[in-house]
């Protein structure tokens, strides 16, 4: 999707970067359109290389509060997921704060697969189910990094306890509306009271962990030569540390997570995971947080109306169902409460 954050550079722009980060020039570049922030290319290498270039929004733009050194955050979590056993693109380069463009990049290994989502119609039959249960072993997986601090320290959105991290983050995020007006379903600092009513089940998390946060099938690349199979996990720009639960959320946006879900079962076979009732609290803060996000983000990066319009009208709507469903919720345990 276009976004005013994309940076746009020449073929000599790109060749010249290509040298100073990989000592080989450029002989063919596409640009990726897929993403929605940041710029990416896949460009072939008269060294015979295939690479894929992230380029960062240039520094004077204006984003969200938790956007900052997002590029920073990928960096360290592709390297962290590696290490874990996860399945991600090779970091061959990250450059921070280039003295020639400004900003930051990174310099990925091309994969050779095929995203999910343009090949998801195309898949045999079931074998969506066999992915999906791949899937959660490698998110249980990624989710086994600990950290020191919960939230996104890159941003410097932190707390010391899960509940006061991700109510910064909320804050953060309710904050970016004042910038950036934007329809909501309640006022923004009704939101923010919903959230923070809902707040004592995030106390149940006590051991920062690495969360994708944006594990839709379009970040999904799968190896197609023979049995489909999951070849990495890509665009980790999104990441923080906090509740391993909220990795449940793009998987089912805009949806459910139900007891039968091959990609719970998978992430199971790798670590338990019940859904208490508290459970289904905190997740609901998160698809909450997420939908809010979508929202938000379209301020700084002014998508297309035609494009983007499908996206915010069912992130829109599924904000005022889990609102008025975190709402009941807290109202039951008032009443508990009370009796």
């Amino acid at each position: 999707m276009d976004s005013r954050t994309k940076r746009r550079l020449s073929a000599a722009e790109l060749d010249a970067l290509a040298r100073r980060a990989l000592g080989a020039g450029v002989t063919a570049s596409a640009e990726l359109t897929d993403g929605f922030a940041n710029a990416v290319w896949r460009l072939s290498l008269d060294d015979g290389r295939e690479v894929v270039l992230k380029l960062a929004p240039p520094p004077e733009l204006d984003q969200l509060s938790y956007e900052r050194d997002l590029l920073r955050m990928e960096a360290a979590a592709i390297g962290l997921a590696a290490a874990a056993g996860v399945p991600v693109a090779g970091l061959l380069r990250a450059g921070f704060d280039d003295p020639v463009l400004g900003g930051d990049y990174l310099m990925l290994a091309a994969l050779d697969g095929v995203s999910w989502n343009a090949c998801k119609d195309a898949l045999p039959p079931g074998c969506g189910d066999d992915l999906r249960r791949e899937l959660g072993r490698h998110l249980a997986r990624l989710n086994g990094v600990t950290g020191e601090v919960f939230g996104y320290p890159h941003a410097g959105i932190t707390g010391a306890t899960w509940r006061e991290a991700f109510l910064a983050m909320a804050r953060a995020l309710v904050r970016d509306t004042e910038r950036y007006p934007t329809p909501l379903p309640r006022p923004a600092g009704e939101i923010l009271a919903v959230f923070e009513a809902a707040a004592p089940a995030l106390d149940e998390v006590t051991t920062p962990r690495l969360v994708h946060f944006d594990v839709w099938v379009g970040n999904v690349f799968l190896d197609l030569r023979g049995t489909p199979r999951i070849q990495a996990l890509i665009d980790h720009e999104r990441a923080f540390w906090g509740d391993p639960l909220a990795e449940f959320v793009t998987p089912t946006i805009f949806g459910e997570l139900r007891e039968d879900d091959p990609l719970l079962a998978g992430y199971r076979e790798v670590t338990p995971l019940e859904l208490t009732p508290s459970a289904l609290t905190r997740l609901d803060l998160y698809r909450a947080y997420l939908s809010l996000i979508l929202l938000v983000e379209n301020g700084p990066r002014q998508y297309p109306e035609e494009e983007y319009a499908g996206l915010r009208d069912a992130a829109f709507s599924s904000l005022a169902e889990v609102l008025d469903r975190l709402v009941r919720a807290s109202l039951g345990t008032s009443m508990d409460i009370a009796g």
